[in-house]
């Protein structure tokens, strides 16, 4: 999707603060409400914007410890990936999940209240589903940077 200017302006103020009102908002932009909101539903229509969310403080919320976990599947069959994948979508603690190149199929971000929690999580989950057979947990010491806004840009 090609995005103007005024697109990027607001993604990029949603992206800064969802909660903020329309009214600032469109007015922020330089926009009338009428051709702010009619903006708004086109880029939730297209699927640009997909939520608003609510984000929380990691480690005020109780969750300071993030665990990178690599893992690999045996046997690679279309079923047995489509396993993995639904098993990890109801595990909680699994913040992030991705398919890989490379000598590991998955890579997962998991968060814990304590080192004992990912242990946990390893030992009596991850371990526990079918066609895991080799796991690479590794943990993070502390964040140096860390986003959650795209940097949109204007197409020409």
């Amino acid at each position: 999707m090609r995005f103007d200017r005024t697109d990027v302006r607001i993604l990029a103020e949603l992206q800064r603060d969802a909660h903020v009102r329309s009214s600032e908002l469109a007015e922020k932009v330089g926009l009338s409400p009428s051709p702010f909101y009619r903006r708004i539903r086109m880029l939730e229509e297209e699927g640009v914007i997909a939520k608003y969310v609510t984000l929380l403080d990691q480690e005020k919320a109780g969750f300071p410890v993030n665990a990178y976990v690599q893992v690999e599947i045996e046997k690679k069959t279309e079923a047995r990936l489509a396993n993995f994948e639904a098993a990890i979508a109801r595990q909680a603690e699994v913040m992030e999940c991705y398919l890989m190149t490379g000598s590991f199929d998955y890579m997962l971000r998991v968060v814990a209240a304590d080192i004992a929690g990912i242990e946990r999580f390893v030992m009596t989950r991850l371990t526990k589903i079918e066609g895991v057979s080799n796991i690479s947990t590794s943990l993070a010491m502390r964040r140096v940077v860390y986003k959650t806004a795209l940097p949109i840009r204007e197409k020409e």
